[in-house]
Parts: C-alpha cells; structure tokens; sequence
C-alpha cells in the first residue's frame, strides 16, 4: 500500500535555462520547486518537490561586486586547511557548484535537505542527458 508520501507525489521533471539570470533569485525559486511549495498539499515533513535539470550555469549572473567579493571556502579540518576562492574563480572552474551550493543553503539543513538536493541536476553547458525523462521548460 502506497504511503500518503507517495501517494501525493506527482514529481515531474522541468529544465530551467541559468543564462542571464541572478544567482540568488533563481536558486530561491528553484529551491520552492524542489520542496514542493508551488503544489497545494505541500507539507513541510514531505518531500513533495519536483526534479529540476538547470542548464546553461557557466552562464549566470551575479549582481554588485560579488564576482570578486563572494569567498567560497572549505576547511580540510587541520591547521592550516583553509581553502579560499571568489565566486569568478568558481565560475572558471566549477560552475556547477555556483548554483548547486546556493540552492543547497536555501534548503533545510537536516535528511530532507538531502534528499532535496539529490533532485537537482546542473550542468555547465546547454546540453543534459535527461531527455528520456521529456523534462518541461520552466521559466522563472
């Protein structure tokens, strides 16, 4: 017997185009999207969102200085394991995680923000390997 969960869950799959869009607003629309805040019967405890395949994310926009002022950082936990970068050195190398790493701090930080997150794809360029899943445009 299916649960309410899954009974609910009517997940579809949508593509959504980063370039020329501003960082932050599209990863707090995206995140609604992927909580399921957009559907009638959300419900905080469930996961009810949708999967999203964002394209084109080499190409986003940030407004401000924040190219050079924005500090990602990770830590390796030993002295001296900081590691520094600006959001242009990011766009460089990983522009993936640009996107990836704003909507996952826009998510809840517990077990349904992971399982959240493994709902979003992103990938650099236009193309993306999920046209099986006959993903809809979604404009935001």
């Amino acid at each position: 017997m299916p649960t309410r969960e899954e009974a609910l869950a009517q997940r579809e799959w949508y593509v959504v185009d980063a370039s020329g869009k501003v960082l932050g607003r599209l990863a707090s629309e995206i995140a609604k999207r992927l909580r399921g805040k957009h559907k009638p019967h959300f419900a905080p405890h469930l996961d009810l969102g949708d999967f999203i395949v964002v394209v084109n994310a080499k190409k986003i926009k940030l407004t401000g200085k924040k190219w050079d002022q924005k500090v990602y950082w990770r830590h390796s936990g030993y002295m001296g394991g900081l590691k520094l970068r600006t959001a242009r050195q990011m766009l460089e190398t990983k522009p993936e995680e640009l996107v990836r790493l704003a909507v996952k701090r826009m998510l809840p930080k517990n077990r349904l923000g992971r399982k959240l997150l493994k709902k979003l794809k992103v990938y650099a360029g236009p193309e993306h390997p999920h046209q099986a899943q006959n993903p809809k445009p979604l404009e935001l």
